[in-house]
């Protein structure tokens, strides 16, 4: 077998090949897909939160959610140890032209860089089946579950209002119960 000179280049050269292809592979990609989008419960806050004060059955939790990030963010549910059931809650116009609450599908979209009201008669977050009354001046705390699986807990004071005596659906369990 012949040697040549030769042989120990090459050898070192392809060495130097495969240490330089893997090394690309491992290189940090500062372009645009490179960028992590924030997860949502890290972009979004409520404002003004507050809770309607209740001795038994349903309330509503209200505020302004604000989603400070780059891309619209979803609320897929909410949980508090206030209440064993709670929805996220829609104002639609019913067959009749009478303005009625429901569960909203898919959950509150907050637009990127914007806000979405909670307001009684509109957008709401609805306890059902409360665990204990909700006096004026307690606290309630929630978390927001996000279609990215994050979460974010706010805490709401209670204030006593005699408003937000929405109607629901026909055929909706909450029929004639006011929150």
């Amino acid at each position: 077998m012949k040697t040549t000179a030769s042989q120990p280049i090459t050898r070192l050269l392809a060495v130097a090949a495969v240490s330089l292809l893997a090394l690309t592979g491992c290189a940090a990609d500062n372009g645009p897909t490179a960028e992590k989008t924030a997860p949502a419960g890290d972009v979004v806050t409520i404002d003004d939160a507050w809770v309607k004060a209740a001795d038994e059955g349903m309330s509503a939790a209200f505020g302004t959610l604000v989603n400070s990030g780059d891309e619209d963010v979803t609320v897929v549910s909410v949980t508090s140890e206030a209440s064993s059931m709670l929805e996220l809650h829609e104002t639609v116009e019913n067959e009749a032209g009478e303005m009625v609450m429901r569960e909203i599908e898919g959950g509150f979209v907050i637009p990127a860089g914007g806000e979405l009201p909670l307001e009684p008669g509109a957008n709401h977050i609805m306890l059902m089946d409360l665990v204990a009354p909700l006096k004026a001046g307690d606290e309630a705390t929630f978390t927001l579950t996000f279609s990215d699986d994050s979460t974010y807990e706010f805490t709401a004071p209670v204030k006593d209002y005699s408003g937000a005596n929405e109607n629901y659906e026909s055929g909706d369990e909450h029929e004639g119960m006011d929150h």
